[in-house]
């Protein structure tokens, strides 16, 4: 449930509840407004159930109404109440979104094995061609020229050339091909970019060989990168844009 909904779940329910406490849950239903008061209830009640499971408290859901309603003291400042339920929210969705990424990544897995192996081979074998380095978290590169310029960190927007290939050379994206440049930021890319673009001075030009866990992962994209696929960029650092 997005956070706007939960808003409006918890008005309607502050509307029940409010009946609730009078004894409204043993009134008989005679007309179509009671009817349609007894479906609110139960849609609430449903929501609330599929967004917070066990965690939910009704009983505190109750008591912090009431305490409002007759201007008891309360137990949260009320300036800190839509960020009590934003951060709750927002930690559900990233449960959720990771929970779905674990899914999706073992289900790729489970279909795409083999190039998931084969990449890890031809990564493991390009350790030891001349010049190769590789970092800690497994990237690998060769200096092809050595600028003297500035190095970008993370938060920087920089200006490059780049062609990008897979190990048999299929070119899936090329700014070199198409004749013009792109500039984005070094913390907006995948992660092999991330990390080997501020190993890079302005003015060098490296290979980088990505491992499908800093490239795209068990996802594809496009017609060429399948999942688990590895792949190689020469890249020039033209520019840190200021």
């Amino acid at each position: 449930m997005k956070i706007g909904k939960i808003f409006s779940v918890f008005a309607v329910a502050l509307l029940v509840v409010s009946c609730n406490q009078n004894g409204a849950q043993n009134k008989p239903l005679n007309t179509a407004a009671d009817s349609l008061s007894y479906a609110i209830g139960m849609d609430v009640a449903r929501n609330v159930s599929a967004t917070f499971d066990e965690e939910f408290d009704h009983d505190l859901f109750y008591q912090g109404y009431k305490n409002v309603v007759d201007s008891a003291d309360v137990k949260i400042d009320k300036n800190l109440v839509q960020g009590i339920i934003q951060t709750y929210m927002q930690k559900k969705q990233q449960e959720m979104a990771e929970k779905q990424q674990a899914e999706a990544a073992k289900k790729a897995e489970e279909q795409f094995g083999e190039l998931k192996a084969a990449g890890e081979k031809l990564m493991a074998e390009n350790i030891s061609k001349e010049g190769v380095q590789t970092t800690e978290s497994g990237l690998q590169y060769i200096v092809l020229e050595e600028g003297n310029g500035e190095k970008p960190t993370a938060s920087d927007r920089v200006k490059v050339h780049y062609h990008g290939t897979l190990f048999d050379g299929t070119v899936f994206d090329s700014s070199v091909d198409r004749g013009e440049p792109t500039t984005f930021g070094v913390g907006q890319v995948i992660k092999g970019w991330t990390e080997g673009l501020q190993l890079m001075s302005v003015g060098s030009k490296y290979k980088f060989f990505i491992p499908q866990e800093l490239a795209y992962g068990h996802q594809q994209r496009g017609q060429h990168i399948k999942p688990f696929t590895p792949l190689v960029f020469e890249v020039e650092l033209l520019e840190i844009v200021k």
